[in-house]
């Protein structure tokens, strides 16, 4: 005898009850549009206050709700953008977000380009480090130090060594004379267990003392005679070491 099979009642004719709505935040698993990337800010449907005063490229637009400022921002062709959350009311601009987005990654690449990263760079020795490898480690240190980067000179002890601990110092001390020209050194030397460090930071652009005169004058050159001052010379009859007097002096004389 073959079993019966119930089915349940058809609902056909009832209502079926609508599907429940994603969060707030999320978007439709089922919806065709590109998600937007958080980039900090928070723009159109995003905005959710009372009121906002709305700004544009031309200046004040006024105070409205954000569906307002919305309807007004697809007329346009633009966004609702939130550029000063924390103001009462917010501020939000009509303005293209892709278009804004891309000129503010633009100035941070531009201002990321022209930032100096400075570094540490650390050089090992040991207490009996002989003098080839100490000027080849010294190279690399000016090398460095020429870049901006700041240097760690390091003197590593092993074992009962650290009883030698002044030849360590002196090896440090010569390190830092022979980088006085480049680099000064930054904090007293420092011994930590078995490892004494200096470090050595870059001197910046000073100029040579050379170049300038005690009172602060500029140094004077000596201008090289015209080929015509030469020839006006040699027909006036002057020698070129010989000076002319002035007509105050001959008169005098």
């Amino acid at each position: 005898m073959a079993k019966k099979i119930s089915l349940p009642p058809s609902t056909a004719g009832s209502s079926a009850a609508p599907a429940p709505r994603p969060p707030s935040g999320r978007q439709s698993r089922f919806s065709r549009e590109m998600p937007v990337k958080n980039a900090g800010v928070r723009l159109n449907e995003q905005i959710r206050v009372p009121q906002i005063r709305v700004i544009d490229d031309d200046g004040p637009v006024g105070v409205m709700s954000p569906q307002e400022a919305m309807k007004l921002a697809q007329e346009r062709g633009v966004d609702l953008v939130e550029i000063a959350p924390t103001a009462v009311p917010p501020v939000c601009k009509l303005i293209d977000f892709g278009k804004w987005r891309y000129e503010q990654q633009k100035r941070e690449r531009q201002i990321k380009a022209t930032q100096h990263k400075q570094l540490i760079k650390e050089l090992r020795f040991r207490h009996d480090t002989d003098t080839h490898d100490f000027d080849f480690k010294l190279r690399h240190a000016k090398e460095w130090i020429g870049e901006g980067h700041k240097v760690k000179a390091t003197v590593m002890f092993r074992g009962r060594e650290i009883v030698y601990k002044e030849f360590g110092e002196q090896l440090l001390r010569r390190f830092q004379e022979a980088l006085s020209d480049v680099a000064k050194l930054d904090g007293p030397l420092s011994l930590t267990g078995k490892l004494m460090t200096a470090m050595f930071t870059p001197l910046g652009g000073k100029k040579k003392a050379a170049d300038k005169k005690p009172d602060g004058e500029k140094p004077q050159q000596k201008k090289e005679k015209s080929e015509f001052a030469e020839k006006l010379e040699k027909a006036a009859g002057v020698q070129p070491e010989q000076q002319v007097e002035s007509p105050e002096q001959s008169l005098g004389s």
